[in-house]
């Protein structure tokens, strides 16, 4: 190819290429938009599910439920570890989303939020304020707090698991999310995770709706990075010659 020929191509893509930024831009706004628009109108409606009596325990009825699952080819056991031990430092995909979900907090001048440590996601919940309600070891646990998430400095205030039951106190919304992993054979397992939300009176469901239909988009995308962090994890412990970078 001639010399001038290449050199008008890039010239062309040069040209070209702050359209296509802008199209890619365009339509990462639009799917964010439409993911908020759906997460708003399916916001409090009820799901056609089967009873799960432990969850049903401590919130039998709320305003959102997020479910998500993937077969992995490591055995239960390995899975259950690498789900407790997952780190998201580990994922370019959850850095940038953090880094993102802090701007608000930066752009008003207030310190973000200390890089996370590298001692595991479960340790990292609980040193928030997270609380465990119920636990079947090596197969599911349970966690829970309180918290009102549209405020600039989010607290979770962890309470014992009858309290959490119980709890009614205006002006709250009652969060619990759930880890499971079944065996499906002796070299691969099913880990399961879901998120129910309820909020405590009407005001506080007319915040937590607005705020979970502004973050909703970039929560999903963290659940599915850290269910590649488990599988990595699994896989990594169970079959170390099948480790590979995730970034």
């Amino acid at each position: 190819m001639a010399a001038g020929t290449v050199h008008r191509m890039r010239l062309g893509l040069i040209r070209r290429s702050p359209v296509f930024a802008a199209g890619g831009l365009g339509l990462g706004g639009a799917v964010y938009a439409g993911t908020a628009a759906t997460t708003w109108l399916h916001f409090g409606r009820e799901r056609t599910r089967e009873p799960d009596l432990l969850l049903d325990g401590f919130m039998p009825a709320y305003d959102l439920e997020e479910r998500h699952a993937a077969c992995i080819d490591a055995p239960a056991e390995a899975t259950w570890r690498a789900a407790q031990h997952i780190d998201f430092n580990d994922s370019a995909l959850a850095r940038t989303l953090f880094f993102v979900r802090t701007l608000p907090t930066r752009l008003r001048g207030h310190a973000a939020e200390p890089e996370q440590q590298r001692e595991g996601f479960l340790a990292q919940a609980e040193s928030l304020g997270w609380r465990r309600l119920a636990e079947i070891p090596g197969r599911r646990l349970v966690m829970g707090a309180v918290t009102q998430p549209w405020k600039g400095e989010v607290v979770f205030r962890g309470l014992p698991p009858e309290e959490f039951a119980k709890f009614a106190e205006p002006g709250f919304v009652k969060i619990l999310w759930t880890f499971s992993v079944e065996p499906r054979g002796a070299e691969r397992s099913l880990f399961h995770t879901e998120t129910r939300a309820v909020a405590t009176d009407a005001e506080a469901r007319r915040r937590f709706r607005r705020y979970w239909a502004f973050v909703a988009p970039g929560v999903k995308l963290i659940r599915l990075a850290s269910l590649a962090l488990v599988r990595r994890g699994a896989i990594a412990a169970a079959h170390p010659a099948a480790q590979r970078p995730m970034d």
